[in-house]
């Protein structure tokens, strides 16, 4: 039984035995029931948001999960990704990272001389030639790779 019945059962009692309500002790008895039943229909309402907030979160947890699942299985090399499926805004200024990478660039390496210890940067063209003079005393600096040597680039 609801409390909603429940109420309802007891207004019923108080209005079969028909009780005189100009007497003060009946008319508070009949007060009383009154605020029950009031009380027993704003809980039952209460009682139906609480479920109604409940399915909700139920679903929004269930939109959540599926957001989640398709964001760790996202895949840019997928081939149903599509780069227009993205609104991207133009004027936005997005910072992709350290600009002190050039990648145009070739890369540099650096060389140490055996004989007077200076440092000489060379490209990888003039790795690739073999050797070089250094700078400072003339020693012949020499790049050998055997064919299972891995290039340093």
């Amino acid at each position: 039984m609801t409390l909603s019945e429940k109420a309802a059962y007891l207004k019923g009692l108080m209005d079969g035995i028909k009780l005189d309500t100009e007497k003060d002790e009946n008319r508070l008895l009949k007060a009383v029931v009154d605020l029950l039943q009031d009380m027993a229909v704003s809980i039952d309402d209460l009682e139906d948001n609480a479920i109604a907030v409940s399915d909700e979160l139920d679903e929004i947890e269930e939109n959540l999960d599926a957001i989640d699942e398709f964001l760790m299985d996202y895949d840019e090399d997928d081939e149903d990704y599509d780069d227009d499926d993205f609104d991207y805004d133009e004027d936005m200024d997005y910072d992709l990272g350290d600009d002190d990478f050039e990648f145009d660039e070739d890369p540099v390496y650096e060389v140490t001389c055996p004989k007077c210890g200076e440092v000489h940067q060379f490209s990888e063209k003039e790795l690739l030639e073999g050797s070089k003079p250094c700078s400072k005393c003339g020693e012949l600096l020499e790049f050998e790779f055997d064919e299972d040597d891995e290039m340093p680039f």
